[in-house]
């Protein structure tokens, strides 16, 4: 009995690779030259290493020439997986929710933040969205700077006003010459000079939880300010 195939059934590896290889070529034209020097230029420099020091030797020379195809496939999928999220985001740039996108998916851990924005504006769409990890709280402003600066500094008052010994960092991802392009939003949270520790983290993200339901008319709950809960220094 010849078998049906499952409509269902995932791809496997290898398709999914594919897939992902063709949507980034549609959208990235150089993406292409960039696999090419990851896989090529690993196996170039694995053959000149196998000539100059193993050419006496036939296992050596296959040896370092296996090590060069092998990174040479890892760089290409590196590159491939960096290439293709830039393109998705560049499909994305510009769209309301497209900041929320990156800090669904590609912010590490030691950074807490939410899809959702904390203010929107109902005119425009230009959204505010808060990240906090190690370089403190980051406030992004989604949409045109001359829109989305003021909107910033009211959530800075926020923050403030319960957290006043915390960094508040600005970012802008929007039409501005300066902005910060969508896909290098994440690598510029990960810049920012690290002054909290994981509790203080924990502390601070669940401080501004709280602020945010406050603005639904809930109180906000009084907690330990984690710059002065930190434990005395030995003298």
């Amino acid at each position: 009995m010849a078998r049906t195939k499952n409509p269902n059934k995932e791809p496997g590896r290898i398709s999914q690779m594919w897939n992902v290889f063709q949507m980034t070529r549609r959208y990235d034209s150089l993406a292409i030259w960039y696999l090419l020097l990851g896989l090529l230029l690993p196996i170039i420099i694995a053959v000149g290493l196998a000539i100059v020091l193993s050419s006496d030797s036939i296992f050596g020379m296959v040896l370092y020439i296996v090590l060069g195809v092998l990174a040479g496939v890892l760089a290409f999928i590196i590159i491939l997986g960096r290439r293709a999220e830039r393109a998705a985001y560049s499909q994305i740039a510009g769209q309301p929710g497209a900041v929320g996108a990156v800090l669904k998916s590609s912010l590490r851990r030691g950074w807490q933040a939410s899809e959702m924005p904390i203010a929107v504006s109902p005119r425009t769409q230009d959204a505010v969205y808060r990240a906090v990890g190690r370089g403190g709280v980051a406030l992004i402003g989604e949409g045109p700077q001359s829109r989305t600066k003021r909107m910033l500094e009211d959530e800075r008052r926020n923050v403030s006003r319960i957290l006043p010994n915390v960094p508040v960092n600005f970012l802008y991802v929007g039409p501005d010459p300066d902005s910060v392009p969508l896909h290098k939003l994440a690598g510029s949270l990960r810049k920012l000079k690290p002054v909290l520790r994981k509790p203080e983290i924990v502390a601070v993200s669940s401080r501004l939880n709280s602020l945010s339901k406050g603005k639904s008319g809930l109180p906000i709950p009084k907690g330990v300010d984690p710059f002065k809960a930190r434990a005395p220094r030995p003298r």
